[in-house]
């Protein structure tokens, strides 16, 4: 153990959102998370995630709650902890880009309402995309963490991660975060990667890892071997599987050792038997597989994140070609060589997945090409770390031209435009960003709460949970 840091590590609790986010779908209610938000902020976690990612998404689509007054709640109940969101750089908490003046608005009410720190990333690393928002949250004298999106390929060197890490510095960032969802960073590789980096950056590095390959928790103590400073993990009832490592298990393996956390056994045992009958509810009903508590070893076999793996067989079924999945696993790696290498993160998976399935289907490479192949080939999302191949660009694109500068520089501002639209329906300076992310889910949430206000009968209106109970 003599290449342990000496200093104790910094736990990041996940249970109130990538936990039972990667679990049961985001579906944990406010109301669940109030009782025990008295004894989280005893602990002397470093942060608790509890906002951002797809909570925004949740509160409004399914569990009829304003997710900025959940924000508030939340921040009067932690005295001493502080809160911090996940942030996707000019896509906010939705699916497309945003105008500057949207994003800088999103950070600013965030920080208002109460986050500390902001982790912001981009679905291809392209730092171009998260430069708003960094500068944004600099301004509101937040801490700015840009995370990176691990994924495995040839051009995805030791020396391209360090090269972003000294950009990220230069950018003014507070820390830097490798960013593991789908379970792919293996545990030596773990401790070379944070090694390199520490080499050539002095900012903070915490390891966000899933469970879903089986090797997180061995990756997480390589990297703290190779000095780590920040490890996220989530309360035991709420771990493993596609969450995170134990928090619990994590405090007791490096109890003694330099990197202790100082964190109480004792403590962290009242809050997991909080959440453990909350977790049992989640079984019960049917949001909480119990396929996804154990090991999918196919995400090292193929590379490919579980979630996208469960969604080429779902595509397959329903074609009735099941047969081709060796076929289409081959075709989605061509297909990710043909687009500049992407990582395999929402919403490029999804884009890669379903071309190489049509590719596959069709006989015929590229004879079917979906919008969003095309947006990804054009540069609307940002660039890869290798250009698209130019016999691939030339079929999907025709004559038209790529984009080459940061895709937002094309989106005039949009918050006037937000603010009329929802004019009928504003309560709160936040709701325009409501409307702004989601507009039609937004839209029925505002009509459900002004039915509740008023005591209107709303209930051919109100979608709450009729396709996903609580």
């Amino acid at each position: 153990m003599e290449n342990v840091q000496k200093k104790p590590v910094q736990i990041c609790e996940t249970a109130l959102r990538d936990a039972h986010q990667s679990l049961f779908a985001t579906r944990m209610t406010t109301e669940e998370m109030l009782p025990i938000i008295g004894k989280m902020d005893e602990i002397g976690y470093r942060s608790v995630e509890c906002w951002g990612g797809a909570t925004f998404d949740a509160c409004l689509r399914f569990l009829h709650e304003d997710p900025w007054e959940r924000l508030r709640k939340l921040r009067d109940g932690f005295k001493k902890t502080k809160l911090q969101m996940l942030f996707r750089g000019q896509n906010i908490l939705g699916y497309n880009h945003y105008a500057d003046d949207v994003v800088e608005y999103f950070v600013q009410r965030s920080v208002a309402n109460g986050i500390d720190i902001i982790r912001i990333f981009d679905c291809l690393n392209d730092l171009r995309n998260l430069e708003t928002a960094v500068k944004a949250c600099k301004k509101e004298k937040a801490e700015a963490q840009i995370a990176l999106s691990y994924t495995l390929g040839d051009s995805y060197t030791l020396e391209y991660w360090t090269n972003l890490a000294k950009r990220i510095e230069e950018m003014g960032a507070d820390s830097i975060c490798i960013k593991d969802m789908a379970g792919l960073l293996l545990p030596y590789r773990a401790y070379e990667l944070v090694k390199a980096m520490k080499e050539v950056t002095s900012l903070p590095i915490d390891i966000h890892v899933h469970y879903t390959s089986g090797v997180a928790s061995m990756t997480l103590l390589k990297a703290i071997e190779a000095g780590a400073d920040i490890v996220d993990t989530a309360i035991s009832p709420l771990a493993l599987g596609t969450s995170q490592p134990a928090t619990e298990v994590m405090v007791e393996t490096l109890k003694g050792t330099p990197s202790d956390t100082g964190l109480n056994i004792e403590k962290l045992t009242e809050i997991a038997n909080y959440f453990t009958p909350i977790r049992e509810k989640y079984i019960a009903n049917g949001l909480l597989s119990t396929k996804v508590l154990g090991v999918n070893i196919n995400t090292l076999r193929y590379q490919i994140p579980g979630g996208m793996l469960s969604n080429l067989i779902k595509q397959l079924s329903e074609a009735h070609k099941e047969n081709f999945l060796t076929d289409v696993l081959e075709e989605v790696a061509r297909v990710r060589k043909d687009f500049g290498e992407p990582p395999l993160v929402t919403p490029s998976s999804q884009i890669v997945g379903t071309q190489a399935v049509m590719n596959v289907l069709t006989h015929e490479r590229y004879k079917m090409v979906p919008k969003e192949s095309k947006k990804l080939v054009k540069g609307e999302f940002g660039q890869c770390v290798n250009p698209v191949k130019p016999e691939v660009q030339k079929k999907i694109l025709g004559d038209e031209k790529p984009i080459t500068c940061r895709p937002a520089d094309l989106i005039p501002p949009q918050l006037p435009k937000f603010e009329q639209e929802v004019a009928p329906w504003k309560q709160q300076e936040e709701d325009v960003l409501s409307y702004a992310l989601f507009p039609q889910v937004a839209t029925e949430f505002f009509k459900w709460r002004q039915a509740q206000q008023t005591g209107v009968d709303l209930d051919a209106a109100d979608t709450r949970n009729k396709a996903y109970p609580v």
